[in-house]
């Protein structure tokens, strides 16, 4: 059973918490500024995803986001709401299967895969959609706390 879970009122679930088939989504738009520091951030500056009149050269007819870039959307997820904050990553597979563009929305959803409870490891899905297709898609490994933190006084 797949439930589309909300954010966590403490901002993330503890291992205990969590179970197979819970998902979460998020909607993010990919913008020139986007792109623009994904490239500063990155050092990756290839003309496919900077310069315009390049790219319409080349099999894409046009620029395209880095491949990262829309896979850094899967982190958002992960960070702030499924599993949410404690959750750190330690593994990732990708694969890509079509261009994104500027101007266009990626649809993230993250859903548990599996939860071993002795190593406190959560293994999510994690796919990328653009108007309903598929753009991106992996599996995610990532350490999750056992329990929160105190508040402090």
């Amino acid at each position: 059973m797949v439930e589309l879970v909300p954010k966590h009122p403490s901002g993330g679930y503890i291992l205990e918490e969590l179970h197979v088939g819970m998902r979460a989504e998020k909607i993010i738009p990919v913008t020139e500024q986007r792109i623009q520091q994904f490239a500063d951030a990155s050092d990756d500056f290839n003309p496919v995803h900077m310069d315009e009149a390049f790219a319409a050269k080349t099999a894409y007819r046009g620029r395209i986001a880095h491949g990262l870039l829309t896979a850094s959307f899967g982190s958002a997820v992960v960070g702030t709401h499924l599993p949410g904050a404690g959750a750190i990553y330690l593994s990732q597979t990708l694969g890509f299967h079509l261009p994104v563009r500027i101007g266009e929305e990626v649809l993230v959803r993250v859903s548990v895969k599996s939860v071993d409870q002795e190593s406190a490891r959560v293994e999510l899905d994690c796919e990328g959609f653009v108007d309903g297709k598929l753009v991106m898609d992996g599996v995610a490994l990532v350490r999750v706390p056992r329990r929160r933190r105190p508040a402090k006084a």
